[in-house]
């Protein structure tokens, strides 16, 4: 399990949409055809909303199984493995700064046809369509910081409840368009 860290809340990075597509660049040399997509999802990816500094990027393969084999393949290019991580049919992993340790990345990979991907598109498209559900979510996110700053774990649990609610209207959505 990686280990909490200090949770750091900055202004929406403009820059963080194209360090998803270079990120996505790393991601199709290490798994080549199995890859079909890499989507930028999580707060990083919602114009104007405080986020970590950590891109939460979502490839979907059309294996999964072969993802374990090429495990390998993403160390090679920075990543450090740490399996499903909790969550049933996603393969986890995490890129950080070599130099200083910060976190940069963290991979939901899933594959082809996984509900969760659903899921993660559709929080994303509805919170870039609703600013002031986005703006309920980062007042929701300085909460959380206040009560747990020094720990990211704890952090994520914080929020959980109010993802959730979020996420089962705009799952809801998302199947009604």
């Amino acid at each position: 399990m990686p280990p909490p860290f200090k949770v750091e809340l900055t202004v929406h990075d403009p820059q963080w949409s194209a360090a998803a597509q270079t990120e996505a660049s790393f991601l199709r040399a290490a798994l080549g055809p199995n890859l079909l997509a890499v989507h930028h999802v999580g707060s990083t990816a919602i114009p104007g909303l405080r986020a970590k500094p950590i891109l939460d990027l979502l490839p979907v393969v059309q294996n999964l199984g072969e993802v374990d084999l090429q495990r390998q393949e993403l160390e090679r290019v920075g990543y450090e493995w740490w399996g499903e991580f909790g969550l049933l049919g996603r393969r986890y992993a995490t890129k950080n700064e070599p130099s200083t340790g910060r976190r940069l990345v963290q991979l939901h990979c899933y594959g082809v046809g996984s509900p969760d991907i659903d899921r993660h598109l559709a929080l994303r498209d509805y919170l870039r369509r609703n600013p002031q559900v986005a703006a309920s979510y980062e007042d929701e996110k300085a909460r959380c910081l206040a009560l747990h700053p020094d720990n990211s774990h704890e952090y994520g649990a914080c929020k959980s409840a109010w993802i959730d609610a979020v996420e089962a209207a705009a799952v809801a959505e998302w199947r009604s368009s």
